[in-house]
């Protein structure tokens, strides 16, 4: 498990209680039930009314991966596929059909059975292809998501405070009252930035990076199961797929 967004999000919103604690206000004057619902309600109105009820609801069900999923290594593969690699080609592709059970990963497990099957490489390239595709476009529905949540945040905590206003107006009859009444009013125009740059941004971001580095795992998977089935030298094999990954991301294993 990968603690950055966690980290990330507490780190931040200590600093905001340090600044106010500094200043000698207290964290109860923020947290006022008026505006936090305009805010998070309003915002969230707003980003189902910008797409679809699935789209929000694949969102939601990706929400748990920014907080709880860890970071893939784009090589963590590269041990498997030199072994297929070089079982396959002192034994055949055949040979590699009792290895299917063994994988727990689905892709490799998919694109190693269709290269068993006798997919030409052309067929078997555009088949993961496609399924990288896939789930990039599906990644970036539950990252888009949280980003427009990102977006619409900010204005609606305007909103709040325009409304918030208002109500200031109608009390200037009441000097006394005044101060408050305004403090209380910008109180929604800082949920609303305070939310979009510490929740829904933040989170929208994670999500694209785990996006970004699982279809980057993807794709030294799909090369090498290319080279595989095309009987390549597991050397080769190896070093091309190095060439293909950061060294921080290459798996030790993978050096043999």
């Amino acid at each position: 498990m990968d603690f950055a967004t966690i980290a990330g999000l507490a780190v931040a919103f200590v600093a905001v209680w340090g600044a106010m604690t500094l200043e000698g206000t207290h964290v109860t004057s923020i947290l006022l039930p008026g505006p936090m619902l305009l805010v998070f309600v309003g915002t969230i109105g707003a980003g189902l009314a910008g797409g679809m009820l699935k789209d929000a609801l694949h969102a939601v069900r990706q929400l748990p991966r920014a907080f709880t999923s860890k970071a893939p290594l784009q090589g963590a593969t590269i041990p498997t596929l030199v072994a297929l690699s070089d079982r396959a080609r002192r034994e055949g592709l055949l040979a590699l059909e009792d290895e299917t059970r063994d994988i727990d990963d689905d892709f490799l497990r998919d694109g190693l059975t269709a290269a068993i099957d006798g997919a030409d490489p052309e067929e078997l390239r555009a088949l993961l292809e496609d399924r990288i595709d896939t789930k990039r476009k599906q990644d970036r529905i539950a990252s888009g998501f949280f980003t427009s949540l990102g977006g619409y945040a900010p204005t609606i905590g305007i909103i709040g405070t325009v409304v918030s206003l208002v109500h200031v107006l109608e009390n200037l009859t009441e000097p006394d009252s005044l101060g408050p009444l305004i403090a209380a009013a910008f109180v929604a125009t800082l949920w609303g930035i305070l939310s979009a740059n510490m929740i829904w941004l933040p989170i929208g971001a994670r999500l694209k990076r785990l996006s970004d580095l699982e279809c980057a795992q993807m794709e030294v998977t799909l090369e090498g199961l290319l080279a595989l089935q095309s009987g390549a030298n597991p050397r080769m094999v190896n070093e091309r797929l190095r060439s293909l990954v950061p060294a921080s991301e290459i798996v030790e294993d993978a050096a043999a």
